[in-house]
């Protein structure tokens, strides 16, 4: 399997040249060549190997789908490497991603379940694993740049804390997050941990990494990583749990499904398109936004308008006030028939130069939920607060506020007969604000976050420049 940049760079690269390497040399984002396809055989196959849940069987369908795209780790350390990562005893339940049954036909896939209470630990926790293993092969070392509005960080953080051979620079927007997932990350005391705090909103954290990603020689003076969606490994793990929901949701392998994702950067429904184009029998994908509907508005009219820091609302799902949505490269790329020329057109010149992109009037917009599947909505404040006292009073499930989001986008959009998928975020605790706004009552806090709030912090407040942040990674460590 060889990988290229959305923008045409004629290179091609193996997937652990990818890993380590983030952004492609021309800006663009890495896409296999091709999706391998999987038929009906392969998915009863499949089925029977997560045998809905059975312990080992996550970890089992991992490999089965990365061996896919991963030919340059030996099959039996990719297996052992799954193996490590996808364990009871760091998700606390042997189906990994258990579906919680609301009302027929409407479920939620668990996927917060891991160290950080936030489903970028499906994915983080293989790439830290993955790091590891192919930085002890080269004997090299890399640091780790990354942006978060929220969960990324710490789920990074915890993922790489103490692993050999890296160190983490974490980019996030000074006090936008929520308190627990602020002291989440700033409370981490490991030396190869570095905490950002940026003096702007999350794109500006974003655009920094961009930045520095394509600042070439800085990248390899100081061997630049990246663990944002931007790298296929993380998504590529997030395409597992799809098929997981589906062992789950369905009986027969031809039974279509839905899935509603709560999204701001793309990341997380991208790794559903790339199921949906494996051969995964998706019905439709629906994005759920908040207020800062970027992605909502494409979907509605095909315009994609990024907005600036003072247009950026803060929000009660602030996982999701992101005004640009940096995967969403790779879905365009796809919808214009992988013409990369147009794709640099569209994100290097035109995005830079006017903010926005018009596709509304394209023949390939007018096609893209028929051939894609994608849907989409928006959820408000008033809504969230409505969807958790609602969800808890029929069911007695407490749900986040940015899984809210997605159960209410979700109800716009079911189908009878097609089971909907909603996608978990996060665990309440994270947004405990929101939830006593709602319900007049505390989420619950597992035992090892007790007090995490009062611990000591260890973070770096700085202005939204680059030339900082290169200037404080380069002070924290030594070129290659």
């Amino acid at each position: 399997m060889r990988y290229l940049s959305t923008r045409g760079d004629p290179g091609r690269k193996r997937f652990c040249e990818i890993l380590l390497e983030g952004l492609a040399p021309d800006g663009g984002l890495y896409l296999p060549e091709h999706y391998p396809r999987v038929d009906a055989a392969t998915l009863a196959r499949w089925r029977a190997v997560f045998n809905n849940g059975a312990p080992g069987g996550y970890a089992a369908l991992a490999f089965e789908i990365l061996s896919l795209y991963i030919d340059d780790i030996p099959a039996a350390d990719l297996r052992a490497l799954c193996e490590k990562t996808y364990t009871e005893a760091v998700y606390g339940t042997p189906q990994i991603v258990p579906l919680k049954r609301l009302d027929p036909g409407l479920c939620l896939e668990a996927l917060s379940n891991g160290p950080t209470l936030a489903f970028k630990d499906m994915a983080m926790q293989l790439l830290g694993n993955l790091f590891e293993y192919e930085l002890g092969r080269r004997g090299a070392e890399l640091n780790i740049l990354g942006a978060t509005s929220g969960d990324t960080g710490s789920a990074a953080e915890y993922a790489m804390r103490g692993k050999k051979g890296v160190r983490v620079f974490m980019l996030s927007p000074h006090g936008r997050m929520s308190p627990f997932q602020q002291a989440q990350m700033f409370s981490l005391m490991d030396e190869n941990i570095h905490n950002i705090a940026i003096a702007g909103v999350f794109d500006d954290c974003q655009d920094i990494v961009k930045n520095v990603s394509n600042d070439l020689a800085f990248k390899r003076d100081y061997r630049i990583g990246t663990v944002n969606s931007i790298n296929w490994a993380r998504l590529l793990a997030q395409v597992v749990y799809y098929f997981a929901g589906y062992f789950q949701a369905t009986v027969k392998d031809t039974e279509p499904v839905s899935f509603t994702v709560p999204s701001g950067n793309f990341g997380n429904v991208c790794a559903g398109h790339v199921a949906r184009q494996m051969g995964l029998p998706i019905d439709k994908l629906v994005v759920a936004t908040n207020e800062n509907d970027v992605l909502d508005e494409f979907f509605r009219t095909g315009t994609y308008r990024v907005r600036g820091a003072a247009d950026t609302h803060e929000t009660s799902s602030p996982s999701m006030d992101i005004s640009k949505a940096s995967n969403f490269e790779r879905f365009v790329f796809d919808l214009l028939g992988r013409d990369g020329a147009r794709t640099k057109a569209l994100f290097g010149d035109t995005l830079a130069r006017t903010g926005r992109f018009d596709l509304g009037a394209d023949p390939v917009f007018a096609d893209a939920a028929r051939r894609y599947g994608f849907r989409s909505g928006k959820s408000t404040h008033a809504d969230r607060l409505a969807t958790i006292r609602s969800v808890f009073e029929r069911h007695g499930v407490m749900i986040d506020t940015h899984t809210a989001d997605g159960v209410k986008v979700a109800q716009e959009h079911r189908d009878a007969g097609v089971p909907m998928v909603v996608l978990e975020t996060a665990l309440p605790i994270k947004f405990a604000d929101t939830i006593v706004e709602a319900l007049g009552r505390p989420p619950e806090r597992p035992a090892r976050f007790e007090g995490i709030e009062d611990l000591p912090r260890r973070v770096h407040v700085m202005p939204a420049d680059t030339a900082a942040v290169q200037a404080y990674i380069a002070a924290h460590c030594k070129p290659v």
